[in-house]
């Protein structure tokens, strides 16, 4: 009987197949792409092989067997790596991993819960194609390679790659045309050019972007302060300076979000104090306010309400551009007699906060190494939430004043965990563990909150403050949307998930007695113009993209920073024009103007800091020399 004979490079056709039905089958057990058609499943299914065939090729330049077999098992755990690793971030960010998240280092210790929590059993499946791979080597019998008498069957083999990953480009270029120039949607490209060609394109991004400072010279702010200009939203004369001189205490609430405010589960008040909130004739409340976060998180959170720019596309501005000069608020209540900090009993180098709050001239961080954290006093991510204001009321009392502090919560963060003794209402019943928990930490956060507010007044600082608080980004991603639909008695649409970054926005002037609930369409952006003017202080020759939510002059108009909109009559998410009042799909015609006007302003604001383009700003240029003597 004549032994069987494999085909030549059999071992790199099997690792190609095995690593490319890996990938496609991976994309529907741990990725919630929706595909709308025929066409785009079809895209979905090749876009792994264009990559791939590239990337194993080059296995056919090796003549040594066990160096070519060393190589093609290489490629085929990396590959398994990439696909491993963007399972469990999407899971808890329903987004792909950029470049400079992997140069986030310092922030892995920290992250460890929330890493381990979105780890599943079946994730193993990712290294299916090594053992694949490991096995033929094991069992095929392969001759070395005469490579010099090989360059014909290369030159075909690397045409036709080329070949189908034009063909790739094509198509996806007729589905969603200028994909990538209009590259603010990771889930959009990875759709269409595939996980892999994905960060091939976003190492492109994040080199040209570096480049964008060195050859910037100031020529391009012309352009785009003409913009601001042309938005500025005058301040209302009624609201323009009634907190003047006052104390200003920034709240960051850790990831919540605005479906809990006014709300139960399973017959038990959420949030108590802040539903009180809402009607307190010293507080303007927005129930209308969404987060405009990305990849950065609360750090992004953090960087909007400073300087009323966005985050940047797949990546945090705290890590990739601490060494930029920003306007930031800070430096503006600097410059009014203010003693700025933050307050956040974390490590300081955490999201690098450390060499960030210098870039945004903030005075002084009270990390970590400012508290006392006593057993009992910290779970999950640090401090708890009570403690932590406890001890912030009392560094309050010897700060220099007027003082402006932002703080910064941690106990209603991913993976929500939370002591018994601080667990005030019960689990929620769902398929979702995060969901689950989600409620009790939202409850301790508003007791947090509650006891707070008690602090300032017994201190004598309540009076004479203004208090501010905000959602910092979403709690409860969109891979929880089952869950989320239970709780909601409906089914969640990317309508729904796009109204549900709201955010609740809390604005208390003790002694003021017009307060009310405030319906204004506006965005974290909208924080920092509002605070000034409400201290008194003119912004219209800021570099700022936000608007006074008080402003007669303030438009309805929201934007993501993944290029989702919402106006005062749409929403635009996942290429949809949605209708607002019936959530329905409506003409797209309705959002084409402010789909372009979101490109504008997004490619302004991404202009600015990857081109460090404020030290070129009037009065900046002294303070640009004093930063490099430094």
């Amino acid at each position: 009987m004549r032994k069987f004979e494999w085909p030549k490079h059999s071992v790199l056709i099997i690792a190609i197949i095995a690593t490319w039905l890996t990938t496609y089958i991976g994309y529907f057990t741990s990725f919630n792409m929706k595909i709308d058609n025929a066409m785009q499943q079809f895209i979905l299914f090749i876009n792994p092989l264009t990559f791939l065939l590239f990337v194993y090729g080059i296995a056919l330049f090796i003549k040594k067997t066990k160096t070519r077999n060393r190589y093609i098992v290489t490629v085929s755990l990396l590959t398994s790596i990439v696909m491993f690793s963007n399972a469990v971030f999407y899971r808890f960010f329903t987004d792909f991993i950029t470049l400079p998240l992997l140069f986030q280092t310092s922030n892995f210790a920290d992250l460890t819960s929330s890493i381990t929590e979105n780890m599943h059993f079946l994730d193993v499946f990712f290294f299916t194609d090594v053992v694949i791979v490991l096995l033929a080597i094991r069992f095929i019998q392969q001759e070395s390679v005469q490579v010099t008498q090989k360059k014909m069957g290369r030159k075909v083999y690397f045409a036709a790659a080329a070949t189908l990953l034009m063909f790739n480009l094509a198509m996806a270029e007729a589905q969603r045309p200028q994909l990538l120039t209009r590259s603010f949607d990771r889930e959009l490209l990875v759709k269409n050019i595939g996980t892999y060609n994905y960060h091939l394109y976003d190492l492109f991004v994040q080199s040209k972007s570096h480049a964008q400072r060195t050859f910037a010279d100031g020529t391009e702010l012309t352009e785009i302060e003409n913009y601001v200009k042309a938005n500025h939203a005058q301040p209302n004369p009624e609201m323009f300076g009634v907190a003047k001189g006052r104390n200003v205490i920034i709240v960051s609430l850790e990831s919540l979000q605005n479906f809990v405010i006014n709300n139960e589960m399973d017959g038990h008040v959420i949030t108590p104090f802040l539903n009180e909130l809402t009607k307190d004739k010293d507080t303007f409340y927005f129930d209308n306010f969404y987060h405009q976060t990305g990849l950065g998180k609360t750090s992004d959170s953090e960087f909007i309400v400073e300087n009323s720019l966005y985050g940047r596309n797949g990546s945090a501005v705290f890590f990739t551009h601490s060494g930029n000069t920003y306007n930031s608020l800070s430096e503006r209540l600097n410059e009014n007699g203010y003693f700025t900090s933050v307050m956040h009993a974390n490590s300081k180098s955490f999201w690098n906060r450390d060499i960030m709050y210098k870039a945004m001239d903030i005075q002084k961080f009270y990390d970590v190494q400012s508290y006392s954290i006593e057993e009992g006093q910290a779970v999950n991510w640090g401090m708890k939430d009570i403690p932590f204001f406890d001890q912030s009321v009392e560094l309050m009392k010897d700060m220099q004043k007027p003082f402006a502090t932002r703080m910064i919560t941690l106990t209603n963060h991913h993976p929500f965990d939370l002591d018994e003794e601080d667990k005030l209402i019960p689990e929620y019943t769902s398929n979702s563990n995060t969901l689950n928990k989600y409620f009790q930490t939202a409850r301790y956060m508003d007791e947090a909150v509650k006891e707070f507010f008690t602090k300032l007044k017994e201190s004598g600082l309540y009076d004479n403050s203004i208090i501010v608080m905000y959602g910092d980004h979403y709690g409860i991603s969109e891979n929880h949307n089952k869950a989320m639909g239970m709780y909601m008695d409906k089914e969640i649409t990317p309508f729904d998930n796009a109204e549900l970054q709201k955010v609740p926005l809390f604005i208390h002037i003790p002694g003021y007695g017009k307060g009310k609930q405030m319906d204004e369409l506006g965005g974290q952006l909208d924080v920092r113009p509002t605070i000034l003017h409400l201290l008194g202080i003119d912004t219209k020759a800021d570099m700022q993209f936000g608007a006074d939510l008080f402003s007669p002059d303030h438009e309805p108009f929201v934007i993501f920073r993944d290029g989702r909109l919402v106006t005062d009559k749409n929403v635009y998410t996942q290429e949809v024009c949605y209708d607002k009042k019936t959530g329905e799909p409506t003409d797209e015609a309705q959002c084409a103007p402010y789909i372009e006007r979101a490109n504008t302003e997004l490619n302004y604001s991404d202009t600015i800091i990857n081109g460090d383009l404020l030290r070129f700003k009037d009065g900046n240029e002294s303070r640009l020399e004093i930063k490099e003597d430094k």
